[in-house]
């Protein structure tokens, strides 16, 4: 297991410019971290090959790896030129991913209102996401890169439907990225989720959340699932997740690829990621 920290975990202070992208790998080593996982928040490296190459020697110079390219994307559209552009986005993309050296590069794949993400709509929805899945991951695999979807954004975020888009996609370098906490943004129990989806992850991210049933009524700070429910981001281990248990489940199953943290906590995201990652390596070794 290498254990390491997805940029977005600090995209509050990359932003506001109290911890600039480029300090980013040292802070990481600092804290425990082995790698980083590149979220382009706050910065671009589509126009930026200048900031790429900088990543990169900050990285290596902090001895750490960088892990994984992850980027938005929406297959979700009927306009045939929009289609084709969004394709074409991603495979843009996948170049700055080769120029970053990373062998893994997560892209998103659809979004729908949550009133429309229905299964019949994902249905109807799939084939145009196949395709461009597969033309994401055919581009891809001249470089030996594998892509992926991540269980996130309600509409593609149940494990049978990550499973399902996987499967359909049939490329031995298209697989998931495994987000342990999201599925329960769609009400989906998190172990079982993990233990259903976890041969197919190319990577894992790990986070927590708070959760609390849809009668509690709270204001500011938290957000619902698909079903109604209360979540608000937590310091690793600190929230509702049984993150001892599933790590247990990652590590018997042989995985031994990067695990990123992402911290979504009210906190202060240095403090967060901090204790986060030390939460995190503590938990490992006590398995």
């Amino acid at each position: 297991m290498k254990l390491g920290l997805s940029s977005y975990s600090l995209y509050r202070d990359i932003q506001n410019g109290v911890l600039p992208i480029l300090d980013v790998p040292r802070w990481i080593a600092a804290h425990g971290g082995e790698h980083l996982e590149i979220v382009p928040l706050g910065f671009s490296l589509v126009d930026n090959p200048g900031l790429t190459d900088d990543l990169l020697n900050a990285a290596d110079k902090a001895g750490i790896a960088i892990s994984n390219y992850a980027v938005g994307a929406n297959f979700a559209i009927d306009d045939e030129a929009d289609y084709r552009r969004a394709i074409e986005e991603t495979k843009v993309h996948v170049d700055v991913a080769n120029r970053l050296g990373v062998k893994l590069m997560r892209h998103d794949v659809a979004s729908r209102p949550t009133a429309e993400a229905t299964i019949q709509r994902f249905e109807a929805d799939l084939p145009r996401l196949v395709e461009a899945c597969r033309e994401v991951a055919d581009y891809a695999a001249q470089y030996g890169i594998t892509t992926s979807v991540e269980n996130h954004g309600y509409y593609i975020q149940a494990s049978d439907r990550v499973q399902r888009l996987v499967s359909a996609v049939d490329r031995p370098n298209f697989r998931t990225t495994l987000d342990v906490g999201n599925f329960m943004c769609v009400d989906e129990n998190p172990l079982i989720a993990v233990r259903k989806n976890l041969p197919i992850a190319s990577m894992v991210h790990l986070k927590d959340f708070y959760l609390r049933p849809a009668s509690a009524a709270f204001t500011e700070g938290w957000f619902r699932s698909a079903g109604g429910n209360y979540l608000r981001g937590a310091i690793a281990g600190h929230g509702d997740i049984p993150l001892q248990t599933i790590l247990a489940e990652i590590k018997a199953s042989g995985y031994d690829g990067y695990i990123s943290l992402e911290f979504e906590g009210m906190e202060d995201c240095q403090l967060g990621s901090r204790i986060g990652l030390q939460q995190v390596r503590h938990l490992w070794e006590a398995i």
